[in-house]
């Protein structure tokens, strides 16, 4: 039995060996491979020629509004168009009671009669006293007095041939007329009203809607940078002596169909909101646009020549709210660093400050990277596909 222990212990000792030895190489197996240098996807920095826009919101405006009132008393004896349908300027709207109106045309037609003959008299016995007093039949005062009311009545004449003319002004307001082409609305009297000269209720309204106003609004900062910038030449207007506009209706994605024009700019700032009101006017023919539509605006300020672009996802923040970026050097190294913002245009930002053409900035991965860390640069498609396209080249005058 003794004799049987040592080999025993031999065996054991041997089994255990084998053990340690197999869970060693397991171990040994089971280690991770040394990891190498991140992957990130960059572009590389080109100057090109961008176009600058900015989308604002607003609302749709009547080109032109005219509020149809009465400026002469009396009772509607007629309406005469179509509530919601369109008429044309010069067309007869209401027709209201002209009997009065009449009337008082007849007398001061009379009135200008009855001064035509006291003038004609008058004038006759002027006559004959300018060749009595030169002989001294009359006297002098009353050479005078028949001078004086010879133009009394030259004056009674001319009163009485005004009324006559706002006796017929008057009744020519009986017909109410419209002065302006475009939609009416719906009336507020009916046949037999009782309307008044000037009353603070509109008869109707009419709206000119083709073409429409479109009234957006900026902030004062945003146009104070642009007027900056074309002074300065970084951009230009896209075409000389026009500000194309495009705009879109809610939240559909098509434009609409029409392309419109920026009409001005007020001069004026908005205390309370510190925002400027432009006004761009669009073709309507088909009448599409309604007044009071809320809209989305896509004003085309002009074009950037040699502007560096590059997408909002590769820019972050840093406390102090300064944008910066990630950039690449030649040994694959990369290093934050500070750059100055312009605009946004569509998906990107528009550098004015900190980076130069040929360099390449971090777009994806940015939470692998680190500063002074080595990384693998791959070329970033989705990042490239989000730059604003570039615009062709400006044509260069014949020389």
């Amino acid at each position: 039995m003794s004799r049987a222990n040592p080999v025993f212990s031999l065996a054991v000792a041997a089994s255990l060996a084998v053990a340690l030895a197999a869970c060693d190489q397991k171990a040994r197996t089971s280690e991770p491979p040394k990891a190498g240098p991140a992957e990130v996807g960059v572009i590389t920095i080109e100057p090109q020629r961008l176009p600058v826009t900015v989308e604002l919101p607003g609302r749709t405006a009547a080109y032109r509004v005219a509020e149809i009132r009465p400026q002469v008393s009396g009772i509607v004896l007629k309406r005469m168009f179509q509530e919601g349908s369109d008429v044309k300027a010069g067309d007869q709207l209401y027709q209201i009671d002209p009997a009065t109106y009449e009337a008082s045309l007849a007398s001061a037609q009379a009135d200008i009669q009855k001064a035509e003959a006291n003038l004609q008299a008058a004038r006759n016995k002027a006559s004959r006293y300018s060749d009595l007093v030169k002989s001294s039949v009359v006297s002098k005062q009353d050479y005078d007095d028949v001078m004086a009311s010879l133009k009394q009545n030259e004056a009674q004449l001319a009163a009485a041939r005004a009324a006559y003319n706002l006796a017929r002004i008057n009744l020519d307001y009986t017909r109410v007329f419209a002065p302006i082409s475009g939609r009416i609305g719906k009336s507020s009297v009916t046949e037999g009203a009782l309307v008044t000269a000037n009353q603070a209720t509109a008869l109707a309204t009419i709206q000119q809607l083709d073409p429409i106003y479109v009234d957006v609004t900026q902030t004062a900062s945003q146009l104070m940078q642009l007027r900056d910038d074309m002074a300065s030449g970084r951009i230009r207007p896209a075409e000389p002596g026009k500000i194309p506009v495009t705009l879109f209706l809610n939240a559909a994605e098509a434009p609409y169909a029409q392309r419109g024009e920026l009409q001005f700019s007020d001069v004026t700032v908005d205390p309370g909101t510190s925002s400027v009101q432009l006004r761009a006017v669009f073709p309507n023919p088909k009448l599409d646009l309604l007044p009071g539509l809320f809209v989305r605006a896509k004003v085309e300020q002009g074009v950037a020549e040699n502007a560096i672009a590059v997408p909002q996802a590769a820019v972050s923040r840093g406390p102090d709210g300064a944008a910066r970026v990630w950039v690449v050097d030649g040994e694959n190294k990369v290093t934050m660093r500070p750059i100055r913002t312009d605009r946004a245009v569509a998906n990107a930002w528009l550098v004015a400050d900190g980076l130069k053409p040929g360099e390449r900035i971090v777009v994806e991965g940015l939470q692998k990277v680190r500063q002074g860390a080595t990384v693998k640069p791959v070329p970033a498609q989705a990042a490239v596909a989000a730059l604003p396209a570039a615009q062709p080249a400006a044509a260069q005058p014949a020389r």
